[in-house]
C-alpha cells in the first residue's frame, strides 16, 4: 500500500533493484583477482619503502662519524691526548667536558666513553659507566690488534646496558699525519632515532608485522619493532638468502605463516640488512579490501539515489517554505517582500502572483494611510477655523504692545516667537518650504526653551549655505528636536546639549539630530523600527509618536528612496539621521537667522 501512495519510494525500489548488477559484476571480478598478484604488489611497495629507511640509516651513521670529528678541532684536547703522562686535574675536567658535549649531541645518545691509550685513563658520562672503572660492554678490539675487523665494521657492534639492546659505535683517535692510536672514543647509541628511521618506510601499521635491522656479517640484532625482542628466535627460516640484494622468502614468525621481505645494504664494509615480517592475514586481508572495493559501487548508487531524492525535495519545498515565510510577514504587517529566483514552473508562478498581491496590499494600505493624513489635517483645519488665526495673532500683538509700554522688551520678544511659530504651524496650506524656513522655525522654538531652561540647555546647528534653499516636507524638524528635550532632557538629568547638523550629499540631504540625554532603550528602538516597517500605527507611546508620523510623511512622499538611522548610548549620544533624497531647490535669498554655523 505504501509503495502505490509514494512516488518516492517506487523510484528509490527502482534503483536499488539496478545497483544488483554490478554488485554481483563485482563479486565475480573479485574471486578472478588472485592473491599471488597481491602480495607482489605488497613485496614491490615494501621494498621500495625498505630502500629508502636504509639510505637514512647510512646517512644517521655518517652524522655519527661527523660528532666524532670534535675531537680534531679542538688542539688544547688534542694536546692533552698526545700527553704520555697522567693528566693532572684541569686536563681531565677538559677531557670530560669534551666527552660530556658529545654525549648531549642527541637525546638518544646513552652513554660516551673514551679510553686513552697514551694513560690508561678512562673517560665517560653516563650512570651506566663509571669514571675509570672496567672496561665497556662489548668486544672492544684495537686498529692495532684487528687491523682487518675495523676495515670491516668501523667498530660498530650491538651491546646490552641496563635491558636495553644498543648500538656502540668505537671510534679510533688517531694522531694524524701520523698513525699513531690516541685513544678510542665509544657512543653507545639508543633505539630511538634509528627506530624513526626504520619505521616511516612502512608501508602498513597492520597488527603482526615486524621490522628488524640487522648489522654485521653474523646479522646482530640492532633494532626490532617488537619491545623486548632479544634475537630472533622467533624467526622459523633459513636467514642465508638475506646476503643478496633485496627479495623475499616464505617462513613463520612465532608460529604464523607469512613473507619476510628483506633489502640489504653496505655502509663501508658494514654489511645492513632490514627485514620485514608481513603476516599472511595481511595479504588476505588486501584481498578482501578488493572485494570491499567492489561492494563500493552499489553503496554509491544508494547514495546517489538518496541524493537525488533530498535534492527533488529541495527544488519543491524551498519555494513553499519561502511562501510560507512571506504569509507569515504579511501576516505580521510587513509588506516588504525580498527578491525571488526567477522560475517558469507552477511554484514560480504562484510566488510571483502572491508578491503582485502584496504589492497591491500595500499600494492600498498606503492610499488608506494617506486618506486618513487627509481626515486628520481636515479635523486640525476645523479646529482653526473655531479659532480665527487673524484675531489669535492681533491679540498677541496687542499683548506685546502693552509689554513694551511696561518696559519689558524681552516679554515682547518672546511673544512675537510665539506668533512665528503658531503662524508656521497653522499654514496648512503649505506643504513643502526652503530648508531655510524649518530651520528659522527651530530657532523661535528653541528661543522659547531656552528662555524656560536657560543655563540648562545649550544648543548648536551647523548647516552649509548651498543647502538652505532646498525644499523639504514641512514640520519635520521641530519632532525631532522636541523629542530630545521632552524625552531626552526633562526625563533625564534636567540638563543636556542638542547639536543638529545639515549634510549637502551628492544625492541626499542628510539631517541629524543628537543629544546626550536619557537615550532610548535597546527594545524602544527595535519597536520602532517594527512599527516603522510594518506600516502600523503607533503603540500610543508619546516616545514615538513624532518620530514615527514624520517618518511615515517622508516616505510616503520620496518612497524607498528615503532612509534613516538611529542609534543610542544613554547619557552620551543619541543620534536620529534622516536621508532625504534631492528633488529641488528654490532660488531665494535665506534670511538673515539662517546661519551656517549658530550655537546658543
Amino acid at each position: 500500500m505504501w509503495l502505490q501512495k509514494s512516488l518516492q519510494s517506487k523510484l528509490l525500489l527502482g534503483m536499488i533493484v539496478c545497483a544488483i548488477i554490478p554488485l554481483t559484476i563485482s563479486i565475480i571480478i573479485s574471486y578472478r583477482t588472485t592473491s599471488s598478484s597481491v602480495q607482489s604488489q605488497i613485496v614491490d611497495i615494501n621494498q621500495q619503502a625498505m630502500d629508502s629507511s636504509t639510505y637514512y640509516v647510512k646517512r644517521y651513521l655518517d652524522n655519527l662519524d661527523q660528532i666524532t670529528l670534535s675531537f680534531y678541532f679542538d688542539p688544547v684536547l688534542m694536546g692533552y691526548l698526545r700527553s704520555p703522562s697522567s693528566a693532572d686535574y684541569a686536563e681531565r675536567m677538559y677531557i670530560s667536558n669534551q666527552v660530556y658535549s658529545i654525549s648531549k649531541e642527541r637525546p638518544e645518545f646513552r652513554a660516551v666513553r673514551f679510553a686513552s691509550s697514551q694513560t690508561g685513563e678512562v673517560y665517560s658520562d653516563s650512570a651506566f659507566l663509571r669514571l675509570g672503572e672496567g672496561d665497556p660492554p662489548g668486544s672492544i678490539s684495537t686498529p692495532e690488534d684487528d687491523q682487518a675487523g675495523w676495515g670491516e665494521t668501523y667498530g660498530y657492534e650491538v651491546v646490552t646496558m641496563n635491558g636495553e639492546r644498543l648500538l656502540a659505535f668505537h671510534k679510533p683517535i688517531i694522531d694524524y699525519p701520523r698513525t699513531h692510536l690516541l685513544g678510542i672514543l665509544t657512543i653507545y647509541i639508543g633505539p630511538d632515532e634509528l627506530g624513526q628511521l626504520v619505521r616511516p618506510g612502512e608501508v602498513s601499521t597492520t597488527e603482526g608485522e615486524q621490522v628488524f635491522l640487522l648489522i654485521r656479517r653474523d646479522h646482530e640484532l640492532l633494532y626490532a619493532s617488537q619491545q623486548g625482542q632479544e634475537s630472533l628466535l622467533g624467526l622459523e627460516m633459513d636467514p642465508a638468502p638475506w646476503n643478496g640484494d633485496k627479495g623475499y622468502v616464505q617462513g613463520k614468525w612465532a608460529g604464523q605463516e607469512g613473507v619476510l621481505v628483506y633489502v640489504t645494504d653496505d655502509y663501508k664494509g658494514m654489511p645492513l640488512t632490514l627485514v620485514k615480517y608481513i603476516p599472511s592475514a595481511v595479504m588476505h586481508e588486501a584481498a578482501n579490501e578488493t572485494l570491499r572495493k567492489s561492494l563500493a559501487i552499489p553503496l554509491m548508487m544508494t547514495l546517489l539515489v538518496l541524493l537525488c531524492s533530498s535534492l527533488l525535495s529541495y527544488m519543491f519545498m524551498t519555494p513553499i517554505k519561502r511562501l510560507v515565510r512571506s504569509i507569515a510577514q504579511v501576516q505580521a504587517g510587513n509588506f516588504d517582500m525580498q527578491p525571488i529566483p526567477a522560475r517558469q514552473d507552477e511554484l514560480g508562478v504562484l510566488e510571483h502572483r502572491f508578491q503582485s498581491m502584496v504589492r497591491g496590499l500595500d499600494d492600498l494600505m498606503n492610499r488608506e494611510y494617506r486618506h486618513r493624513l487627509e481626515l486628520t489635517t481636515a479635523h486640525l483645519k476645523m479646529l482653526q477655523a473655531q479659532i480665527n488665526p487673524h484675531f489669535l495673532y492681533n491679540s498677541l500683538q496687542s499683548i506685546g504692545t502693552l509689554a513694551l509700554r511696561q518696559g519689558a522688551p524681552e516679554v515682547n520678544e518672546k511673544i512675537a516667537e510665539l506668533g512665528y511659530i503658531l503662524r508656521y504651524s497653522m499654514d496648512l496650506k503649505t506643504e513643502s518650504v526652503p530648508l531655510h524656513k524649518e530651520i528659522e522655525h527651530i530657532e523661535n522654538y528653541m528661543s522659547l526653551q531656552l528662555g524656560r531652561f536657560r543655563d540648562r540647555l545649550s544648543y548648536e546647528l551647523s548647516c552649509p549655505p548651498e543647502a538652505l534653499s532646498i525644499l523639504v516636507p514641512k514640520m519635520i524638524l521641530q519632532p525631532l528636536v522636541e523629542n530630545s528635550i521632552v524625552h531626552g532632557m526633562e526625563k533625564g538629568t534636567g540638563r543636556g546639549a542638542i547639536h543638529m547638523a545639515v549634510e549637502l550629499k551628492a544625492e541626499a540631504l542628510v539631517i541629524s539630530v543628537m543629544d546626550n540625554g536619557k537615550g532610548i532603550e535597546a527594545s524602544v528602538l527595535e519597536g520602532l523600527q517594527r512599527e516603522y516597517g510594518g506600516r502600523q500605527p503607533t503603540s500610543g507611546k508619546e516616545s514615538g509618536i513624532g518620530l514615527i508620523n514624520v517618518l511615515e510623511r517622508l516616505r510616503l512622499r520620496y518612497g524607498s528612496r528615503f532612509t534613516w538611522e538611529i542609534r543610542s548610548i544613554p547619557y552620551e549620544e543619541t543620534i536620529i539621521q534622516l536621508h532625504i533624497p534631492l528633488e529641488e531647490r528654490k532660488d531665494m535669498q535665506p534670511a538673515a537667522s539662517a546661519q551656517e554655523v549658530h550655537s546658543v
